[in-house]
């Protein structure tokens, strides 16, 4: 089972100078996209209980589009092992053009990589 989401970045995202987007705005996207994987598989939104890996592949800037993806992996008794990904798919590149310019990527970027669990506990588990 998959779920994937995309928005645009806003300046109200940006944390660092130069419109530089947190790390932890990425692992927010996984959170919403671990949701919908739970919701979809046992009817309950659950709990996000550990990161088990995170990666940070490149950066990410107010007005860049981003696509973050899920997949549940395995299923325990209550624990659901997931897999995301974040792809930059447009950016805003900071082009010196003019400040609204913005490119369609050819090739998406690798932007954040995770695995982590979440749990439903067995009362909550609606569909199984």
């Amino acid at each position: 089972m998959e779920a994937m989401i995309r928005l645009r970045l806003s300046e109200h995202d940006a944390h660092y100078a130069g419109g530089l987007v947190d790390g932890a705005r990425m692992l927010n996207l996984f959170g919403d996209v671990a949701t919908e994987l739970l919701i979809r598989l046992d009817g309950d939104e659950g709990l996000f209980v550990a990161y088990e890996m995170v990666e940070f592949k490149a950066p990410v800037y107010a007005g860049d589009y981003i696509e973050a993806s899920g997949k549940i992996v395995a299923v325990g008794n209550t624990s659901r092992k997931m897999e995301f990904v974040a792809h930059k798919v447009i950016t805003s590149a900071r082009l010196k053009e003019h400040e609204s310019a913005a490119d369609v990527l050819s090739e998406p970027v690798v932007v954040c990589r995770a695995r982590g669990t979440c749990v439903v506990p067995k009362d909550k588990q609606r569909k199984r």
